[in-house]
């Protein structure tokens, strides 16, 4: 059986041959010193640690899954130890802020971490990946005393973090939670309530845990206007800083999950807690928010991470195992991947997979620029490509990500289905991602319904400019891959257009167009990138493996993948009638 490979070839290529990272880092106030090389270097290094130290624990772990014994959380054996050595080796603080004690790398660095991360053992990154996004929104709405107290040691590893949104009559629609805050005299706030789906809500790490929770003032107004933050650790703090009695709450029960059984999906008891207020007072949603945002993106390069490890195993399966005559019928016995189903299999996934990390690498230097640049309306650009690409990568990347799973269980037949490959668990843990973190049809509504038209249509517009550019620079050599995702591109465009059309005639038209659009919208952005890939390329092809590999992949993606985009099309044209015609009783 085969482990995973970190992609560092690849993150390599992208890096100093189709991004320039070198240029940009120079451009941007802070990362002069990161350069290709260095971001290499350090991504290697993340992806050796990974590989060796987190994905063996990934079987094993999945087989005898997170306990809750006497009210406190097992997890699987090694992972404790792990996570103390992930920690210890710097990976936590990768792009934490450095005056709390973070190294201030890209965020870009941080996404490919991310995904090797991610490929070698999905339920482990949940820990620090959740414990991140609790420090941006902490960073971004805490105040100064709460940021001190909390963000170095959250940083470092030492203590980790969650998020409590959803309660069992409150799902996506947070308007409707019912968790209570009441005010106390010394400035803290007695929260109570209970939450579902809290992942990370306990562990046997050491440390302690800080829970971000949504709850209610007593005065609040009705609704998601009437929501604040809280900051609820699970070990209240010593004059001293030291941790001292234990805060009360408490996990009632841990989600008996179809996957990531290594993580601890817990219901959480709030009892009283001692929480303190991040941000104002009923602005808790968009404070959240600020996590919520950061982990869609974590979540759509969980879907990458795990098509790539399935990918692996499964294209070093189909090249050892011998089942099947040449089809010349010279060979009886050959490699399944000289049967052309398996190859199409396997070229799905892949041309996903290289194109999808490309997109990641790009949404995240417009992190990079939003975050760092001195020009404020350029960050403001920079800024509008992350918000309209956030539901697409979150989205696209978990869907293709579980097909691309799905696929690479195939090739290995009936062992697919057999625990010990592998394969079964990779398909298992994929599809909680299409679902955690808003579903992936509220992400296609958040899409369609406010990303589309914020500011008239000016971030479709934008983005739509980059790609014409890039159109237009494209070399002659790579007209073959050009010509195909030029015309898919008219497809999105006209789909926008008609899409807008309708919208302002009948309201059934976005929710109904949403899922379609979004990944008519996805496959169109990652032929962007095959062309900016095949570009790279086209330059090296005569004298690298690589190079010459890139133009075939990509010209299998916009013979055999892009044309979906006119089946969407014919979809959306049909519009909401077909959907809307049978009356709700008939169901």
């Amino acid at each position: 059986m085969s482990e995973y490979t970190p992609p560092i070839d690849d993150i390599s290529f992208l890096l100093s041959e189709v991004f320039d990272i070198d240029s940009l880092g120079a451009s941007l106030p802070g990362y002069a010193e990161v350069n290709a090389e260095f971001a290499v270097s350090v991504l290697e290094e993340a992806g050796r640690f990974f590989a060796e130290t987190i994905q063996p624990l990934n079987l094993p772990g999945d087989e005898e899954g997170s306990r809750l014994v006497n009210g406190a959380v097992q997890t699987p054996k090694g992972f404790a130890e792990a996570y103390r050595a992930f920690a210890e080796a710097g990976w936590s603080g990768l792009s934490g802020d450095p005056a709390y004690g973070g190294q201030g790398l890209p965020r870009v660095l941080q996404i490919l971490s991310d995904e090797m991360l991610s490929a070698s053992n999905l339920s482990f990154g949940l820990f620090p990946g959740l414990t991140r996004g609790a420090t941006e929104a902490i960073g971004h709405h805490a105040s100064d005393e709460l940021k001190a107290t909390y963000l170095p040691k959250m940083i470092s590893g030492e203590w980790t973090g969650a998020m409590a949104l959803t309660e069992a009559g409150a799902g996506t629609d947070l308007g409707l939670l019912k968790t209570q805050a009441e005010p106390q005299a010394d400035g803290s706030y007695k929260i109570t309530g209970s939450k579902i789906f809290i992942s990370s809500g306990d562990h046997d790490f050491g440390g302690n845990i800080i829970h971000l929770v949504l709850a209610r003032l007593p005065d609040a107004p009705k609704g998601v206007k009437g929501i604040s933050l809280f900051l609820a650790p699970k070990f209240l703090l010593n004059a001293d800083g030291s941790l001292g009695e234990r805060n009360s709450f408490s996990v009632g029960s841990l989600e008996k999950k179809m996957g990531i059984h290594a993580q601890p999906t817990c219901v959480m008891n709030y009892d009283g807690a001692t929480g303190w207020l991040v941000g104002q007072p009923n602005k808790g949603l968009s404070a959240m928010f600020t996590m919520m945002n950061a982990e869609r993106l974590f979540v759509g390069i969980q879907g990458l991470g795990i098509a790539d490890a399935a990918y692996q195993k499964a294209a070093r399966y189909a090249k050892e195992r011998l089942q099947g005559r040449s089809v010349d019928g010279k060979a009886p016995l050959v490699p399944i991947i000289e049967h052309a189903d398996v190859r199409k299999m396997l070229l799905t996934v892949r041309s996903f997979v290289e194109a999808a990390r490309g997109l990641a690498v790009w949404t995240a230097l417009e992190m990079d620029k939003a975050q760092q640049l001195d020009d404020a309306a350029a960050r403001a650009v920079a800024d509008g490509n992350v918000a309209l690409m956030t539901p697409v990568v979150k989205a696209a990347f978990t869907d293709l990500g579980f097909e691309g799973a799905v696929l690479a269980q195939q090739v290995f037949g009936g062992h697919g289905y057999i625990r010990e490959w592998g394969l079964e668990q990779f398909v298992r843990d994929a599809r909680i991602a299409q679902i955690y973190e808003g579903t992936n049809g509220v992400q296609a509504q958040d899409l369609v319904g406010r990303k589309l038209s914020i500011d008239d249509g000016a971030l479709p517009k934008h983005f739509f400019g980059l790609v014409e550019a890039d159109l237009a620079a494209a070399p002659a050599d790579v007209a073959d891959i050009v010509k195909p995702v030029r015309e898919a591109f008219e497809v999105l465009k006209q789909a926008t257009e008609r899409l807008a059309a309708r919208a302002a005639q009948n309201p059934e038209e976005p929710g109904a167009a949403a899922t379609d659009y979004l990944r008519l919208f996805a496959l169109v952005s990652l032929g962007w990138i095959w062309v900016r890939i095949a570009t790279a390329a086209a330059a090296k092809a005569d004298g690298s493996a690589l190079h010459r590999h890139k133009l075939a992949v990509g010209r299998f993606f916009v013979a055999r993948v892009l044309p979906q985009v006119y089946g969407l099309d014919r979809a959306l044209e049909a519009g909401a009638a077909p959907i809307t015609a049978l009356e709700t009783e008939a169901f």
